[in-house]
């Protein structure tokens, strides 16, 4: 059986995982250790989520921001490139393939087209709260008692 099939989950000093999303999981190697292990140093969190592909989608909970469609996802710029648009947080959202191509080159107002939520930059914690809400494929059982633990409690 292949290591990466034993994942571990990785607790920070604080006995919370490292990240929700991607969960922090490391591969077991070639001999025998515990489902879950925790540092003994406290690694500090990041305060400023990296601006990536993943935490776009992430932060607008892997839909299209036109349609709600969850199918072939893009990202597309609120005020183009071509028109001096950047790809910063408040300039980006994620969407579909077709309504991407039926934005095209042209601002919200000149599409019709305007996003379910107006992008933002997001905190670490509101990626993480996301995160929860798509959990991985795989959650070992001995796992379940350090997961969503934070979490708030429905009534």
């Amino acid at each position: 059986m292949s290591p990466a099939g034993f994942p571990a989950l990785v607790l920070n000093a604080d006995f919370r995982p490292l990240s929700y999303y991607p969960l922090s999981l490391w591969s077991w190697q070639e001999m025998k250790l515990p489902s879950v292990v925790s540092l003994k140093s406290f690694v500090k969190p990041t305060t400023q989520p990296a601006f990536t592909r993943f935490n776009v989608f992430l932060r607008d909970k892997f839909s299209c921001q036109y349609c709600g469609s969850r199918e072939d996802l893009t990202f597309d710029h609120l005020l183009p490139r071509s028109r001096g648009g950047h790809t910063i947080w408040i300039n980006v959202v994620a969407a579909c393939s077709p309504c991407n191509l039926k934005k095209g080159n042209m601002t919200m107002d000149e599409a019709k087209m305007w996003p379910l939520q107006m992008p933002f930059q997001p905190s670490v914690n509101h990626l993480h709260r996301n995160g929860r809400r798509f959990p991985p494929n795989y959650l070992h059982e001995s796992w379940l008692d350090y997961l969503y633990w934070d979490s708030e409690l429905q009534p």
